[in-house]
């Protein structure tokens, strides 16, 4: 039986992806003159933002890059980040039903804190695990275990909830159950390579799922 559900964030629980995208091009534009392509930033997606701006930029003022990054990020961030009502009630009703709720995301605390206050989502989660909490990355199940052990649950009691294949990769690794989502207009695979126990394309098709007891048949 499912007691806890941990969720991705970018592309996931919010569609951050855009501000993502533009705050890298604009790191790798000032810093590298560089024009970056959206498929190039997917490919240097799961270590966290300063990891990706660190193994990536050529420039060596990495420091001075990723204080861009940030300040690109909170500044386009409510022009480019849409607040999705039907998440965040989701988010509410799991945990009214008694789940234990979390994230584990590649995301810096920093980044996270800024996207999770600008869409009213704070407070929600009971255990939140970054970029800056793990030594490894995504597809490693270090963050994870980590969730678990917090939650008090083990794998077979949980469920991973993500848009990419890292994730489900970071799931299988860890032996939780595992759901691919494109249910947001940016989302990080268009297929999955590594098949999720469930794939949902939409936030109504998942929760209509959990009705009729398929999330407790994992």
């Amino acid at each position: 039986m499912i007691k806890a559900i941990i969720f991705d964030f970018d592309g996931t629980l919010a569609n951050t992806l855009p501000i993502c995208y533009y705050a890298f091009q604009c790191v790798f534009n000032e810093f590298d003159s560089r024009d970056i392509s959206i498929e190039e930033i997917k490919a240097m997606f799961g270590p966290s933002e300063t990891g990706i701006i660190r193994e990536n930029l050529s420039n060596s003022n990495k420091d001075e890059a990723i204080e861009l990054y940030y300040a690109k990020y909170s500044e386009r961030h409510n022009q480019l980040v849409t607040p999705h009502k039907e998440i965040v009630d989701l988010v509410k009703h799991l945990k009214e039903v008694g789940l234990k709720i979390g994230i584990f995301t590649g995301k810096e605390k920093r980044s996270l804190d800024i996207s999770l206050k600008a869409l009213q989502m704070e407070g929600l989660f009971e255990v939140i695990i970054t970029g800056d909490d793990v030594n490894k990355p995504k597809p490693d199940p270090e963050g994870l275990l980590k969730a678990l052990s917090l939650l008090g649950v083990e794998s077979s009691e949980a469920l991973f909830i993500g848009d990419s294949d890292a994730d489900i990769d970071a799931g299988v690794q860890a032996n939780v159950h595992t759901v691919g989502v494109q249910w947001l207009p940016d989302y990080h695979s268009m297929e999955f390579t590594i098949e999720p126990d469930a794939i949902f394309k939409s936030v109504t098709e998942f929760i209509d799922s959990m009705k009729i007891g398929v999330t407790n048949e994992y």
